[in-house]
C-alpha cells in the first residue's frame, strides 16, 4: 500500500507547532502571575506609604516567606523585580502574549516609555528571541536609529504605522558586528570579514534591521569581457530593491566608491525588475571620510552609503553623546 511520505513530516510540524503554543501559554500565565503579585505588593505598600523604608522591609520579608518553599524564582531580588513589573504596566491589557517574562524583565529596565513602546514593538513585529532583543537594547538600537531620525519616525516604523520613505531610514551608521568575535588589533583581509559575516549571518540580518534577506555572495558579473565579484547581495523587501555591500578593511578611498556605484548602476540596468526600487550600495568600511563620499558623489544622490563598522558595541555615553550632536547639527541648521 502507497502512503504519502509527507504525513510524517505534518504530523511532526504539527507537533512541534502545539509545543511551542503550549510553552508560551505556560509563560503567559506565568507572566500575569507575577503581574499580578507585583500588583498585591503595590497596593499593599502603599498602605505602608507614611514609612519610606517600608518597601524595602516587605520584598525582604515576602521573599523570606516564599523562597524556601517556590525556590529561586522568588528571591528578594525577583520580587522587586514583580513590583517593577507592575509598575511600569499597571493595565494587565497592554501586556503581550508574544512576549516571554525573560523578555519583560530586560525591557523593564529601560528608562523611558519611549524606549519602551520601540523594543515591544520590535520585538512582536520581528519574533526576537531573548538573545536578539538584549543584543538589540545592549547594542543601542533605538539610540542608532535617532542619529538619522526623529522620535516619532522611529516609533511609527518600529509600530509598522508608517514604511521607511527612503534607504537612510533603514541604514545603521555605524554597524556594530561584536559577535563576529574580531578583535580590533588583529590584522584581518576583507575576504576573512566577508566569511565571518557569512558565518554569522542571522547576526548579520539582525544588524542590518528590517526586511533584508541574503541574495549572493562574491556575485560574479560580466561587463563587455570582464569578470568583477560583488561581495554580499540583499534584497529588501520594505524597500523592494537590491542591497549591494562591499567591505573595505582599509581606509575608504573614492576609488572604492566608483566601483560600487559601477555595481548599483549594473544591477539597476540588469537585474532590477520594472517594479523595483533603485538599488543601494553600501561601502561596509573601517575607516570612513565623509567628505570624499560628499565630494565623489552627485548631490542629493540617495543609492550609495558608507557605514563604518565597528567591532565592539558602543558605551551608552558614547551613543547619547552622538546623539546629542546630531541634535545640535539639526539646531544649527
Amino acid at each position: 500500500m502507497l502512503v504519502n511520505k509527507s504525513i510524517i513530516s505534518d504530523i511532526k510540524n504539527i507537533i512541534a507547532h502545539s509545543k511551542d503554543n503550549a510553552i508560551r501559554a505556560v509563560d503567559h500565565q506565568r507572566t500575569l502571575m507575577y503581574w499580578h503579585i507585583g500588583k498585591r505588593i503595590f497596593e499593599e505598600e502603599q498602605q505602608g506609604k507614611e514609612r519610606a523604608d517600608y518597601g524595602k522591609f516587605l520584598t525582604k520579608y515576602i521573599s523570606e516567606e516564599l523562597e524556601p518553599e517556590y525556590g529561586s524564582g522568588f528571591s528578594k531580588r525577583q520580587i522587586e523585580l514583580f513590583r517593577q513589573f507592575y509598575r511600569t504596566f499597571p493595565n494587565t491589557n497592554t501586556l503581550y502574549s508574544q512576549l516571554s517574562w525573560s523578555q519583560y524583565k530586560i525591557i523593564i529596565r529601560l528608562e523611558s516609555q519611549d524606549k519602551i513602546d520601540f523594543y515591544i514593538a520590535e520585538t512582536v513585529k520581528n519574533n526576537w528571541t531573548v538573545r536578539q532583543l538584549e543584543r538589540q537594547v545592549y547594542s543601542s538600537l533605538y539610540e542608532r536609529l535617532l542619529l538619522s531620525n526623529d522620535k516619532e519616525s522611529v516609533l511609527a516604523v518600529a509600530k509598522n504605522e508608517k514604511q521607511p520613505s527612503d534607504a537612510k531610514k533603514i541604514i545603521k551608521d555605524p554597524m556594530f558586528l561584536e559577535f563576529l568575535g574580531l578583535k580590533r588589533e588583529a590584522s584581518y583581509y576583507e575576504r576573512d570579514l566577508e566569511s565571518s559575516i557569512i558565518t554569522h549571518l542571522q547576526d548579520f540580518l539582525l544588524e542590518l534591521g528590517n526586511g533584508f534577506s541574503f541574495v549572493a555572495r562574491q556575485k560574479r558579473i560580466h561587463i563587455e569581457g570582464d569578470e568583477f565579484f560583488v561581495d554580499l547581495v540583499f534584497y529588501n523587501r520594505i524597500l523592494q530593491c537590491f542591497v549591494i555591500i562591499e567591505i573595505k578593511t582599509t581606509k575608504l578611498t573614492h576609488q572604492d566608491i566608483g566601483q560600487l556605484q559601477m555595481y548599483v548602476n549594473y544591477y539597476d540596468r540588469i537585474e532590477k525588475l520594472v517594479h523595483e526600487n533603485p538599488t543601494i550600495g553600501i561601502l561596509l568600511c573601517a575607516n570612513k571620510n565623509d567628505a570624499v563620499v560628499k565630494f565623489t558623489l552627485p548631490e542629493n544622490q540617495k543609492q550609495i552609503f558608507a557605514s563604518q563598522y565597528e567591532l565592539y558595541l558602543p558605551t551608552e555615553k558614547q551613543l547619547l553623546d552622538e546623539v546629542n550632536k546630531e541634535l545640535e547639527s539639526f539646531d544649527e541648521n
